[in-house]
């Protein structure tokens, strides 16, 4: 028996071969990781592959199929439907499309597929045909631009870039456009599967989450927001959705070739397994709105109903955090409606142009500069540090005009032309990497550091300006010890968790891109008694008073905020 086999392209698939690779969201190096049945057959049921359904017409792919976790239960169903449509086998030949790299492997997935056929009673001869026929040892990503799909079910592998030989990336990049950044090898399994689907066709995934959040998934949220509708994510980070213990954060997406509408946010956890799949289906199907608890243990579901648009990020933690976001997303604008975000100076060499001897420039070249471990306390308390400033109002200062400032400079220019900001500006060797906006120094803001545990708003009075590991929000139309009231508060905390990613050590990123989506109420909305007391709980570090404001200005329920936390 042969099995089909694409065009070769021996350079890239062999250098593939050598880096660990399996057909699973994780590769480890002690062998593969498989997919455990249950959440094969959950995918399957979500996908609406089923047995009940005329499969035969139907075009499947399995983009990547290992030894065949997947291929299994789908040639199951397909022979399934081809009975009970009354239907000879032959028809199914182009009916289901596994493509594996890897050709012993390729090899087992043949032979339990031969296997499962003659179980079903199929002469010998059939059953190698069709699977001679379905298996195909060749790369999905260089061969699927030329197919159309209704069904692309699989478990895309989790390859990191680094691990992908230069030849092979440079060519996925070329082809697939969503593959950015320090994309890992999954993005472009996604970019491929949503492309090649008919109308109405779905994309169903069990892949790690990372992209739904990061930056080098943006591009892909754009592509799905903009031609695609997202039916169903469960989060399993802790469901046991595999054989073997993994380091990683899988996530179920069901992806349809339609006009979005509304969308099954899900958490499943370990005692979900022990329901059977197609009663998961059936109750994730018929959640109902903001519906955070179901039938069935381990499992919490809500149905939102708008998704994101563009590149936002998907905050898909836990159904209730996601439900109660969407709705505070729809009630209240965000933050820069009524402030100004950004972020401190960047330097490119702090060395140089951070000092605390006030004597090795002119004075009116020294700007005061406030850095993270100015507020650790919770108040500003200067720690006595200078940015040298070669700015003004019309940009890079004259040299010439300020001797002592040029003499420190060309002190340093050696180290300072070594920058990549000054090879780019041969002129301006001498600027910092960000132009400082001497407006903001005299200005009253809020500083927020860039990787804390919780968001720790301090307030500047117009006496200092930040360095880059600072996040300042500047507006007029606030009391800036009002708004610290809110983002103090458990409600602030909601929004950055929800939008960022946490660092090892569970320490968050405040990132301009994740306060600006901050919702807040306009500023003219709150009572007189509520901004009172904001700014008490701001200014004695109050928590708990903060959060109670809050959560009576937002109208959220106390135990609704502690479901979405998740204490």
């Amino acid at each position: 028996m042969e099995r089909s086999q694409a065009p070769r392209l021996p350079g890239i698939q062999l250098q593939l071969l050598t880096t660990p690779l399996s057909s699973n969201p994780v590769v480890e190096p002690k062998g593969v990781v498989y997919t455990k049945p249950w959440v094969v057959e959950l995918l399957l049921d979500l996908a609406g592959y089923a047995s009940g359904r005329n499969l035969v017409d139907a075009v499947t792919i399995e983009p990547a199929a290992g030894d065949g976790a997947f291929l299994g239960a789908m040639v199951e169903r397909l022979v399934d439907s081809c009975e009970r449509l009354g239907r000879p086998l032959a028809d199914c030949a182009n009916s289901l499309i596994a493509f594996e790299l890897d050709d012993s492997s390729a090899d087992r997935a043949s032979a339990m597929t031969i296997d499962i056929l003659l179980r079903k009673g199929a002469p010998r001869t059939v059953a190698e045909a069709l699977a001679s026929k379905w298996v195909h040892t060749g790369d999905y990503l260089l061969e699927a631009v030329s197919l159309n799909a209704d069904f692309v079910i699989g478990n895309p592998p989790y390859i990191r870039l680094e691990n992908i030989p230069e030849e092979a990336a440079a060519m996925y990049r070329r082809t697939y456009h969503t593959m950015r950044g320090r994309s890992d090898l999954y993005i472009a399994f996604f970019e491929a599967a949503l492309t090649q689907l008919n109308e109405g066709g779905v994309c169903a995934f069990i892949c790690a989450d990372r992209w739904m959040r990061n930056q080098y998934g943006s591009d892909l949220r754009r592509l799905i927001t903009s031609r695609f509708a997202v039916e169903t994510v469960i989060e399993m980070h802790d469901a046991g959705a595999f054989q073997d213990e993994v380091d990683a954060y899988p996530a179920i997406t069901v992806i349809r070739c339609e006009t979005q509408t509304s969308t099954v946010v899900a958490s499943a956890g370990p005692e979900a397994e022990r329901a059977a799949p197609l009663t998961l289906c059936k109750v994730l199907r018929e959640v109902g709105p903001d519906q955070a608890v179901v039938p069935v243990r381990g499992l919490r579901a809500a149905r939102v109903t708008s998704w994101f648009r563009g590149s936002d990020p998907w905050p898909c933690h836990s159904p209730e955090q996601l439900a109660l976001l969407r709705r505070l997303e729809e009630t209240f604008p965000p933050l820069e409606k009524h402030a100004r975000v950004g972020i401190g100076v960047a330097t490119g060499n702090d060395r140089v142009f951070i000092t605390k001897d006030t004597r090795i420039v002119e004075p009116s070249r020294l700007l005061k500069l406030a850095l993270a471990r100015d507020i650790f306390c919770g108040h500003l308390k200067w720690s006595g540090h200078y940015l040298v400033d070669p700015w003004d109002r019309d940009g890079l200062v004259n040299l010439n005009a300020y001797p002592r400032l040029k003499a420190y400079l060309e002190e340093h220019a050696a180290t300072l032309k070594k920058r990549h900001t000054a090879e780019r500006n041969v002129r301006g060797w001498y600027k910092t990497i960000d132009r400082v906006s001497h407006a903001l120094t005299p200005a009253p803001k809020l500083y927020i550091a860039d990787i804390k545990d919780t968001l720790n708003p301090v307030l500047d009075r117009g006496e200092t300006y930040p360095h880059h590991n600072l996040y300042f929000i500047q507006g007029d139309d606030w009391d800036l010890e009002v708004l610290g009231g809110l983002l103090l508060s458990a409600v602030g905390q909601f929004f950055v968790a929800s939008y960022g990613v946490r660092m090892r050590g569970g320490y968050l990123r405040f990132q301009a891109q994740y306060l600006r989506r901050i919702r807040v109420p306009d500023p003219q909305a709150l009572s007189q008694s509520q901004q009172m007391l904001l700014k008490e709980a701001f200014s004695n570090r109050d928590r708990e008073q903060a959060t109670s404001i809050a959560l009576d200005v937002y109208g959220i329920a106390k135990f609704e905020m502690e479901r979405a936390l998740g204490y």
